[in-house]
């Protein structure tokens, strides 16, 4: 299952859609909005995506994990619009019937999401906002490094 959707993730769910009988490992990843990042609180994030891209990405993800671990049930949902603290952005369920490819499915299906999957996040915090992986994100993300190299 594959799915974007601007409605709250439902991880229960999700991962039910991946256990069978033949499966004696189930992994659910979920990613949260955290409260903070690289120093600065956050008020909230925002998601975009180009669609239908993003879903033929995830598809394209969830074959990779087929082939390389040969997993079958995968389970890969991702949420768009405005989110609180907290929320859940992400949920990638892999069941198989091994845990160590179930692991592995999942952590590389998180990845390559980043790699490759036009979704966009937008960060709202005190005293701004930025496009996380933009040019303008990227220079702070320098500033602040820079910073906390001469504090050393």
């Amino acid at each position: 299952m594959i799915q974007i959707t601007r409605d709250a993730l439902e991880p229960e769910k999700i991962t039910a859609q991946v256990r069978c009988d033949t499966n004696g490992a189930v992994l659910t990843f979920l990613g949260t909005t955290r409260s903070a990042t690289r120093g600065r609180r956050v008020l909230r994030l925002e998601y975009e995506a180009y669609r239908p891209m993003a879903d033929n990405k995830l598809a394209e993800i969830a074959d990779e994990m087929r082939q390389r671990w040969h997993v079958r049930d995968i389970a890969i949902s991702h949420r768009l619009g405005r989110l609180e603290i907290g929320d859940i952005s992400l949920v990638v369920a892999v069941a198989s019937p091994h845990r160590e490819h179930a692991f592995e499915a999942c952590q590389y299906a998180v990845d390559r999401i980043k790699q490759i999957v036009p979704i966009w996040k937008k960060e709202y915090f005190e005293g701004g906002e930025v496009w996380v992986g933009s040019q303008e994100d990227d220079h702070l993300r320098k500033l602040e490094e820079s910073a906390a190299a001469r504090q050393t």
